[in-house]
């Protein structure tokens, strides 16, 4: 299993092209050797495959836009052929986001249905598609089961893969491990990011390292499930804490020291 960074992290620095290939150049730089690419501006697959082989990076995952992946599927297939890429993930569940349950309840549905095609015709090119999750997930209730165990129903392993996000199944109300453990076999790459609990009872993302999650029995249920993936992903910064690459480099540190691999 090794560790990667989720670019996403990095998005206000992946604009333009010129800005983007800086960023890949410093993320490689700082020891990365594996990125999952979201969060960019627009560019052409032989562009970054070019950029990665030149920083030499590779790239397992990415986020792609929910309507290409629907609309135009052997193109995007074709795309992630040209820089080496076999997981083609989507960020989130359209319509999901601060809905009421029925809402979300009736994109889950919706989600399901429409997406088979282009998850079967991913499978066939021997790809995966691949769902990153939030906390909404975990606080819907489809046919009796939250949406996570309703899309693990739904759509076979071969179809359908799961970005399991950290951070996100913990401020559902869940608890990592046991996240990780139940969808065995179906997690190749999962999102780090760690979940800082303040003295007045909020909470948020930050660095690995600088929360109470435990990395080291998260990084050992995940070796067990077959993860082959880790991206450490910040989805932003807040006022008091460092720059996304600060934050990059302190999660590197943290990981690194617990034995992860780069």
């Amino acid at each position: 299993m090794k560790i990667g960074a989720q670019l996403y992290t990095l998005h206000d620095y992946c604009k333009t092209l010129d800005d983007f290939a800086e960023t890949l150049k410093k993320v490689a730089d700082m020891g990365y050797t594996a990125v999952q690419v979201s969060g960019t501006c627009d560019f052409e697959a032989e562009w970054l495959a070019e950029q990665l082989k030149k920083n030499g990076l590779v790239c397992p995952l990415t986020h792609t836009k929910y309507d290409k992946i629907l609309n135009e599927t052997e193109k995007t297939i074709a795309e992630h052929t040209v820089f080496g890429c076999d997981h083609i993930g989507l960020g989130a569940l359209p319509g999901i986001w601060d809905k009421d349950e029925a809402a979300r309840e009736a994109a889950a549905r919706k989600f399901a249905v429409e997406s088979k095609a282009a998850a079967q015709t991913i499978a066939k090119a021997g790809k995966l598609f691949m769902y990153h999750n939030h906390h909404y997930e975990y606080m819907t209730s489809v046919d009796g089961k939250n949406v996570m165990k309703y899309l693990a129903d739904e759509f076979a392993p071969n179809e359908l893969g799961f970005t399991l996000d950290t951070y996100w199944v913990k401020a559902g109300g869940c608890d990592p491990v046991e996240e990780i453990n139940r969808l065995s076999g179906r997690l190749p790459c999962v999102h780090f990011k760690d979940y800082k609990l303040e003295a007045d009872g909020t909470n948020h993302y930050t660095w690995c390292g600088d929360g109470i999650l435990d990395f080291e029995k998260i990084g050992d249920a995940l070796v067990a499930a077959g993860t082959e993936y880790v991206f450490i992903e910040q989805d932003s910064t807040f006022p008091d804490e460092p720059n996304p690459f600060v934050c990059l480099a302190n999660s590197r540190g943290y990981l690194k020291s617990l034995g992860f691999k780069f």
